[in-house]
């Protein structure tokens, strides 16, 4: 796992301005013909990456330059309090500018961006078109900077040079990005802010500050500026008081957003609201032609999102699709969807929204945070939190532009979550799908997994109490029986017990209707077969971290076709592995993508599978045996998934460690090939109980 996750959206020019004998970062989001919008730097406790939820929907609309900070990122750390006092941050912005051919741009600061925004648009109004400045810092403008400066110097708290200096510079980053985050369910933001501290050293920082509070005052910069300024402002910032950004705006003549309860990172704790703002500002500032909406009586329309993190959402979504349009035979839906959903989407005829290719993949970053059969699905999860703004601004643009009757979100975590947290933009019926509830720490994950999964359940427990309106629907794919009994954390609610008062049942939804035992030995005649041959089926899933348990299980091979005569095995790798990559072995025939993969479950005599729950019930549903080896950390797989199959008597649970011992697989395969089954009956009837309690929405 990488420390840092692969940028939503990678630049299309990097470089380095230099002036002054200083170099600095700077990177170039192309859109020609837009308006620029410079991400100004702040301070250099952290670099220019802590403005990831906003550049990727920015330039979607606008030409984008960020750079990194004289003292932070990728940029130079010029030893000495002079080399950052506001007037040489200020000539940066110039010195990037011309670097990167931006004759004009509007500039978005944050914090000690303001000042260096100011003195800009003061000295090089022909170049600067429009400030957004958020949070600012500059303390001179209600007469705070002396205190401040005489608080540096001292020896009292951790706001000084000599406590970072002298061994407490980890304490004081730990402290400030709590103060910075005050609000609940800060903790993934709080964790960003302490790593980016960590990669510059205590010694650059003291420069930074120092060089701030020897700084003259902006006030009357201020009044210089022309350009137009809009001041957003968090009414609970705990590390500059609001009654700045009050002020800021009146010098300047400028617009106040305040907003309520937030602090002083609200570009990352609400960067939804943020975003519309900048854009909302920038197109004010430099008006285009829009095209008015017009609505007139037309067939009711589904907007349709479905979980990329493998295929069985997919397929589960295409029956309820179907069952829907029963009820409703003018219904158009479109799929907001990406790779590998459009695989099963499109040869089905489904419309896939154009502005799914503005989607962020979500697959290729779970992938990157996967190990050898090992992911740890909270943590990816969380360390999604850039592609999932990214992904819900494709949504909501899309919204924005087309009117949709019903949104159906299956696991659409993006979309359920933002509208919570910004209900003011919900314009249509939203249905909310899972199969399952509830985050749970894995046991060697220790006290901080405990708090983190119980603080994000809490999130999502005090929403839903909160906005309850938001959902219009929420649907469980399966029975109360299926919810696991734990409790979402000490203190919390049981999770069974919450699920069945706030969700509705569908039963378990599988997607295709299981064959008779005539119908599967046509199947095993159509696959060819032969009478005393026996197949085993080997399948993880669409995503890619299935890789490790392939390979596993085609070490196996050779001993397991020894115990099992006339065993034949099909392995499928799905769509985001590469066949080719994988070694040949006699008796065996590696597969991609494969479309009718239940068909081929249905008529096996075994199944090697990942603890995915759609393939796992679909095999349930199928009455064939299977072995199931849940991937390490994942708490969805390893919990939620195995307490349903145990419900069903269904599959053999195995551990990778015991399938990585080729004769213990071995072994395993010819004890539970062709075994008769007692599984509990998996219900058909699912997907139209699901497009009923849907349908009612329309």
């Amino acid at each position: 796992m990488n420390d840092e996750p692969r940028p939503v959206r990678e630049a299309d020019r990097r470089g380095h301005a230099r002036r002054a004998g200083v170099r600095l970062a700077f990177q170039v989001y192309d859109n020609p013909g837009r308006p620029t919008v410079l991400l100004m730097p702040t301070w250099s406790i952290v670099p220019s990456r802590f403005w990831k939820a906003q550049v990727p929907y920015l330039a979607r609309h606008f030409r984008v330059v960020t750079f990194d900070g004289r003292g932070s990122g990728d940029s130079d750390r010029p030893v000495g309090a002079e080399s950052y006092v506001d007037a040489e941050c200020a000539a940066d912005a110039i010195a990037v500018m011309d670097a990167t051919n931006t004759g004009q741009a509007v500039l978005v600061a944050l914090s000690r961006g303001d000042a260096w925004s100011v003195l800009v648009a003061a000295h090089h109004p022909e170049r600067i078109t429009g400030i957004v400045a958020i949070g600012p810092a500059s303390g001179s403008l209600i007469g705070v900077q002396e205190q401040e400066r005489q608080a540096w110097e001292s020896t009292e708290g951790k706001y000084n040079r000599q406590y970072w200096l002298n061994g407490g510079y980890d304490d004081f980053a730990d402290w400030f990005f709590a103060r910075m985050f005050a609000e609940p369910h800060s903790t993934k933001q709080i964790e960003d802010g302490v790593r980016w501290a960590h990669e510059i050293e205590p010694a650059t920082l003291v420069d930074t500050t120092a060089g701030r509070l020897s700084s003259a005052s902006i006030e009357d910069d201020c009044r210089e500026v022309r350009c137009p300024v809009l001041v957003i402002h968090g009414t609970d910032d705990r590390v500059r008081p609001h009654a700045i950004g009050q002020r800021l705006a009146e010098l300047t003549g400028g617009s106040l957003v305040l907003i309520d309860g937030a602090g002083h990172g609200v570009h990352a704790r609400d960067p939804v609201r943020i975003n519309l703002l900048i854009k909302e500002f920038v197109d004010r500032v430099h008006p285009v032609a829009r095209r008015t909406r017009t609505f007139r009586a037309k067939p009711p329309r589904a907007l349709y999102l479905s979980s990329p993190i493998g295929l069985g959402h997919a397929r589960r979504d295409l029956a309820i699709a179907s069952e829907l349009r029963k009820i409703h035979p003018r219904l158009q839906i479109d799929w907001l969807a990406q790779h590998p959903v459009t695989e099963v989407l499109e040869p089905a005829g489904e419309r896939v929204h154009p502005a799914s290719a503005w989607l962020a993949n979500e697959s290729s970053h779970v992938e990157d945070d996967a190990g050898e059969h090992d992911l740890h699905v909270f943590e990816a999860f969380r360390r999604l939190d850039s592609v999932l703004v990214n992904n819900f601004m494709v949504f909501n643009d899309v919204l924005d532009a087309e009117r949709y009757d019903l949104v159906i979100g299956d696991e659409a975590w993006d979309v359920d979550f933002f509208l919570h947290e910004n209900p003011e933009l919900k314009r249509f019926s939203f249905a909310w799908m899972t199969d399952f509830v509830g985050w749970l720490p894995m046991p060697d994950g220790g006290a901080r997994e405990q708090r983190l999964t119980a603080d994000h359940n809490l999130d999502m427990i005090e929403q839903r109490a909160r906005l309850r309106r938001v959902r219009d629907r929420s649907v469980f794919v399966g029975n109360p029986d299926d919810v696991i009994s734990l409790p979402f954390g000490e203190g919390l609610p049981a999770i069974r017990e919450w699920t069945e008062q706030n969700f509705d049942f569908s039963g378990y939804v599988t997607g295709f209707d299981p064959p008779d035992e005539r119908e599967r030995a046509a199947l095993r005649r159509r696959i060819g077969l032969h009478q005393d041959e026996k197949l085993c089926v080997v399948a993880v899933g669409g995503s890619g971290v299935g890789e490790s348990l392939l390979r596993r299980v085609l070490d196996a091979v050779p001993a397991a076709v020894e115990r099992v005569p006339g065993l034949r095995f099909l392995v499928v790798t799905g769509p985001r592995i590469d066949p080719d990559s994988l070694p040949r072995r006699s008796g065996v025939e590696i597969r991609g993508y494969v479309p009718d993969l239940p068909r081929y479950l249905a008529a096996c005599d075994l199944a090697v599978v990942q603890g995915g729950l759609t393939t796992c019930m679909e095999l349930t549903a199928a009455r064939r045996p299977f072995l199931f080896v849940p991937l390490r950390h994942h708490f969805e797989q390893n919990f939620h998934v195995r307490h349903r199959l145990e419900r069903y008597g269904a599959g053999r649970c195995m551990t990778y460690e015991q399938v990585a011992d080729r004769d213990v697989l071995a072994a395993a395969i010819a004890e539970e090939i062709g075994r008769e089954v007692g599984y509990r009956e998996v219900e058909a009837d699912g997907a139209a109980r699901a497009a009923a309690l849907l349908a009612e929405l329309l």
